[in-house]
């Protein structure tokens, strides 16, 4: 593809699945190592016929029937130990209704794109706005959205997980089948049509994607296809996949360049990929990406990881566009940087926020200015183990900082956003750092107006499953002392009760309340900032030193690229702090003050409590 002379569809062409061939008719491909019989059951014509799957080596299965999109099939799969069961096709682009229906021939070329020759932003320009698809609609309830996102000054959209789970609720983080859109939010040409419209308001859409466990139910690889997972290593969600094999290797791989290359999105966000066995592979995906994605488009790869491995992501070098230094990955999710600001806003101390309860102040100092916070010292909630690489050398772009995510929100008992737990002015500060620092900052849904709606843990499993799971989850919080008490634990609500989910869709702001329109034009006015001021100095920006301020704020300050200096002062105390002037420039350097005086009193060498302060020193013409 080029700009001068873009295509208008867009196929992946997989080796396996099913792909539509030009005349006509469909091949179908399955990697079924334990099987000793597979068949092809086509459903909904008459007479239901059935097409016998030719066996090829290394345990694949392969036919070419004649049908085309939209048939719905399933694979009839007799095992080693003699069982034969009717699954979906674990690569399905599409299913009927749910993961027990079956899957459905797709033609990825049906849909015509808008906005063909987008080629996404560089990442230094990412406002990350994370959202649930069904909590906000479906595929097109996202895309009525987008109009509002861009005017607020929002530049990516990151969709949680959207691969077919069972059910019409759920995480996503619980699908068996990645490569199907959930049905329950809509069509594949939906999808498409959401991120088409996000590229032609100038937005890039980013997909968390699920590589280190299927969901408990619908997953039927065990039947056929056992070396998919090792039977030594268990992970929380049950057997590790076994990333040692190519094969699976290769269905991941796949997976990922399907959402980046047939779908068009510009990002993607790896889940827990502390989970996934075999570290190499993460560089062998990064390095297909970069052999297959257009010259000059832009395509991001994002981690969450629990190891902190600075590795990983890429240095000042690559940043700096002239390649090389560093790892493969342009960022990574910085839990160390939400959970001590979590301790200092909430006073929170339970848990893994006792790993940042020590010294918050000189945590949240050490995060602005490195990055992580854990860079190889043992951590009390990891048995005193080292956690993490030195990350000092990395730019702060390489690391996405939020308040709120979903699982920072949804992971508590009743789903309670900061908004319920915070002191406003407390949140105004926090908000200004996060929106104005140079970390790529990230909004979860109905943040950007202060939502007080909950986001809970919801599922939709049924019988048995659905018991462990609310009873499972009621466990879980037993070590947090508000729910020693078993009785306490009864009202954590019920994850597969249809009005958990309900009550965690936020709507819409109420333009005609005072509050969350203050809340919107606040956010408005920050990102405004942030892409005037912030946006186009971050190349070659480096963090120049960063201390503790009193017991719960920090001063930090950063070179930016065109040798300005970005100075952030934050005091979440409750009482006033002197403030070192050797580190504070003049006030006349204002860029923003979360409370009126903010500025004013650095004149006397004293920081309001509950404020944030952001000064921006520009070097003197030559």
């Amino acid at each position: 593809m080029t700009a001068s002379a873009p295509l208008s569809r867009f196929a992946h062409d997989m080796p396996f699945g099913a792909h539509v061939l030009a005349d006509g008719t469909t091949r179908l491909r399955l990697w079924a190592p334990d099987a000793t019989e597979v068949w092809i059951d086509i459903q909904h014509i008459d007479d239901n016929p059935a097409f016998r799957m030719d066996a090829e080596p290394d345990g694949w299965y392969a036919a070419v029937v004649p049908v085309g999109a939209g048939t719905c099939y399933r694979y009839r799969v007799t095992n080693r130990d003699g069982v034969t069961l009717s699954v979906p096709d674990p690569a399905a682009r599409a299913q009927w209704q749910d993961v027990p229906g079956p899957s459905i021939v797709v033609d990825p070329h049906s849909y015509r794109w808008q906005h063909a020759d987008w080629c996404g932003r560089p990442w230094h320009e990412t406002v990350l706005y994370e959202l649930h698809v069904g909590a906000l609609g479906g595929f097109n309830g996202v895309q009525a959205r987008l109009p509002e996102l861009a005017r607020l000054g929002i530049t990516a959209i990151e969709l949680m997980p959207v691969g077919e789970f069972p059910g019409a609720r759920n995480w996503g983080y619980d699908g068996v089948l990645p490569f199907a859109p959930e049905a329950s939010y809509g069509t594949p040409d939906e999808l498409k049509a959401l991120i088409d419209t996000a590229h032609g308001l100038g937005m890039m859409v980013f997909l968390d994607v699920v590589y280190n466990h299927f969901g408990p139910d619908g997953n039927y690889l065990h039947h056929y296809a056992r070396r998919f997972f090792r039977d030594d290593v268990r992970t929380p969600w049950g057997a590790a996949i076994d990333f040692r094999m190519p094969q699976v290797r290769e269905f991941f791989i796949q997976n990922a360049l399907m959402w980046l290359m047939e779908y068009r999105v510009d990002g993607l966000r790896l889940d827990a990929v502390h989970a996934i066995t075999e570290r190499d592979w993460l560089g062998e995906l990064a390095a297909r990406v970069r052999l297959s994605v257009e010259p000059g488009r832009h395509v991001h790869l994002v981690l969450e990881n629990e190891h902190n491995a600075a590795s990983l992501l890429k240095g000042p070098d690559t940043v700096a566009g002239t390649g090389g230094g560093g790892g493969d990955f342009e960022a990574q999710w910085n839990d160390d940087g939400h959970n001590v600001l979590h301790v200092l806003l909430t006073g929170e101390r339970d848990a893994y926020y006792a790993a940042y309860a020590d010294a918050p102040a000189q945590r949240l100092a050490r995060v602005l200015q490195d990055g992580f916070c854990y860079q190889g010292e043992p951590s009390p909630i990891h048995d005193n183990a080292p956690r993490g690489e030195p990350s000092t050398h990395l730019p702060p772009t390489a690391f996405v900082l939020f308040l709120q995510n979903h699982d920072q929100i949804g992971n508590r008992a009743f789903g309670e956003r900061l908004t319920q737990l915070v002191h406003p002015d407390a949140l105004h500060a926090a908000q200004a750092l996060l929106l104005l620092s140079p970390q790529i900052p990230m909004l979860f849904m109905g943040e950007e107006w202060g939502s007080l709606c909950p986001f809970l843990y919801f599922t939709s499993h049924h019988g048995a499953l659905a018991d462990a799971v609310r009873e499972g989850r009621r466990r879980e919080f037993a070590k947090f002392a508000a729910f020693a008490d078993p009785q306490q634990r009864e009202r954590i609500p019920d994850p597969n009760d249809a009005r958990t989910f309900l009550a965690s869709c936020p709507g819409e702001a109420d333009a005609a309340n005072p509050e969350p329109l203050g809340w919107l034009n606040r956010t408005h006015r920050l990102l405004a900032l942030r892409h005037t001021e912030i946006v186009p100095r971050l190349p070659n920006a480096r963090a120049l030193d960063a201390v503790a301020l009193g017991h719960a704020g920090a001063i930090a300050r950063w070179r930016m690229g065109d040798g300005s200096v970005l100075t952030l002062i934050l005091n979440l105390a409750t009482q006033a702090v002197a403030v070192p002037t050797a580190l504070v420039g003049s006030p006349v350097d204002l860029l923003y003050e979360s409370r009126e005086g903010g500025a004013a009193g650095l004149a006397v060498h004293r920081m309001p409590e509950r404020a944030c302060v952001v000064l921006l020193h520009t070097p003197s013409p030559a």
